[in-house]
């Protein structure tokens, strides 16, 4: 069962929440840049990561899947959020550039149907950014945050559920090193820098980016074998009597007939 949308708003409302919303989203602007003009889809409970790409994206859409609940996004403006089947989402194929999916995989009843999901509705050449639990990190222990629940994955497994997927991964990268308590919010930023140099296996956080690769069938061409019918195999049967049937047939000068 997913954690509910009110325990993940709560959660990043405190200052353990906003350190760990910082660290995240810094790794999302730097591997996307500038979202104009692009459809960013959020999977998940990606709003927190969101507000950059909701001013300068063409469209924005956060998707939440129905077990977890949804909330109006973002305040104050015209909703952006959507409830959803995670595994059937209600949105047409190749649709969006720029899919980022947090808190998405690690409650999922089936992680690689949610994948196959968010593979056909990115564009083609669309770029995907997965944010999981890390299995060595400290983070997928902490229940009091919403990364110490679910499955954790480790680089590997991430790298691999994403192929299985059909998408590509293209790049990964580790966030999180603070600590999941209270009093390490206040120094999250130097932990990160610390961290990422000395323990970088313990981050909380995998990040992988991953690219929806299609490539152009040239058709081939194939002997088929084509049946040639006989004239006169599905000649009509003569009618009348009998002895009409039987009479001869008189043969032309220098023809031969069947």
């Amino acid at each position: 069962m997913r954690r509910d949308v009110l325990d993940l708003r709560a959660f990043y409302a405190t200052p353990l929440g906003r350190a760990a919303r910082l660290m995240l989203e810094r790794k999302v602007e730097e591997a996307w840049g500038d979202t104009r003009g692009l459809d960013v889809l959020g999977l998940g409970y990606a709003t927190p990561f969101l507000d950059a790409a909701r001013h300068s994206a063409r469209r924005v859409v956060a998707a939440m899947p129905a077990t977890q609940g949804v909330e109006v996004w973002p305040q104050g403006g015209r909703n952006q959020a959507c409830l959803v089947e995670e595994t059937a989402l209600p949105l047409p194929n190749a649709m969006f550039d720029r899919v980022l999916a947090v808190h998405a995989l690690e409650e999922a009843d089936d992680p690689a149907a949610v994948l196959a999901e968010i593979g056909r509705v990115m564009a083609p050449t669309g770029r995907l950014i997965v944010a999981v639990a890390s299995r060595d990190g400290v983070w997928a222990g902490a229940e009091s945050t919403p990364f110490g629940h679910g499955r954790p994955f480790s680089r590997s497994q991430l790298e691999r559920l994403i192929r299985d997927a059909e998408l590509e991964p293209a790049g990964w990268t580790r966030a999180l090193y603070a600590p999941p308590i209270a009093m390490a919010a206040g120094w999250a930023e130097g932990f990160e820098q610390v961290g990422a140099r000395l323990w970088p296996r313990f981050a909380g956080l995998i990040l992988m980016e991953a690219v929806k690769q299609t490539f152009a069938v040239k058709p081939r061409g194939h002997r088929a074998r084509v049946r040639v019918f006989a004239p006169g195999v599905l000649a009509p049967s003569p009618a009348g009597p009998a002895s009409a049937r039987k009479a001869p047939v008189r043969e032309a000068p220098g023809r031969v007939e069947d």
